[in-house]
C-alpha cells in the first residue's frame, strides 16, 4: 500500500522513483579517487611516442599516448598556461582548464628521426562534440620528454594510469 501510494504521488508530481539499490547516472559517474592535483610517475625505461588518440566515454573523455617500447613516466597537471618544450612559448588552448601533459618519451628515435609527427600541431585529435575536451595541441618534444596541452571545458577531476605501451589520461565530465 505504501509503495503504491508513493508511485501514485510520484506520477502526479512527475518524479521518477529509483529502484532500491539502483545508482543514479550522476552517482555512477562520480570520479572516485580522481582529483585536480598534479599526477607524476617516474620511469626508468622509455619508448618513443608513436601516436596520440582520444575517445569519449559515458563519464569521461580519454587521451591516450601510444609508444614503441615501454613508458610509465608522466607528469600531468593543471597550469595557467601550457608552454612549449625548449622555447617556453605559450601554447594557445581553448577551454576553461589547461592540462599540461608530459610523457617521459621523445617523439623521435635514437637517430633523431621523428616517430610521431602531428598533421596539425594545433589540433592533434578531433575532439568536436566531446563533453570535456576542447583541444589537444602539440607543445614539443625535447630532451626525451614530449608535452601536449589539453584544453578542457573546466578544471575537472582527472586520473592518469599506464597500460603496456600506453599512458592514459581520463578527464571527468563533472565533479
Amino acid at each position: 500500500m505504501v509503495r503504491r501510494t508513493a508511485l501514485l504521488l510520484a506520477a502526479v508530481l512527475g518524479v521518477a522513483l529509483a529502484a532500491p539499490g539502483a545508482a543514479t547516472a550522476a552517482e555512477a559517474c562520480a570520479p572516485v579517487d580522481w582529483g585536480s592535483g598534479d599526477e607524476v610517475a617516474a620511469s626508468g625505461t622509455q619508448g618513443a611516442l608513436t601516436n596520440v588518440r582520444a575517445g569519449q566515454h559515458e563519464c569521461f573523455d580519454r587521451l591516450v599516448f601510444d609508444f614503441s617500447g615501454v613508458n610509465e613516466g608522466y607528469s600531468v597537471g593543471y597550469v595557467s598556461e601550457v608552454t612549449q618544450e625548449g622555447s617556453g612559448n605559450v601554447v594557445p588552448l581553448r577551454g576553461g582548464g589547461k592540462l599540461q601533459v608530459a610523457v617521459s618519451s621523445p617523439a623521435y628515435d635514437g637517430g633523431g628521426n621523428p616517430t610521431y609527427t602531428p598533421a596539425d600541431r594545433r589540433e592533434l585529435v578531433d575532439v568536436t562534440g566531446y563533453a570535456t575536451f576542447r583541444q589537444a595541441a602539440w607543445a614539443g618534444s625535447f630532451e626525451g620528454r614530449t608535452t601536449i596541452g589539453l584544453g578542457t571545458r573546466a578544471r575537472l577531476p582527472f586520473r592518469v594510469f599506464t597500460l603496456p605501451g600506453r599512458v592514459v589520461v581520463d578527464v571527468a565530465h563533472t565533479w
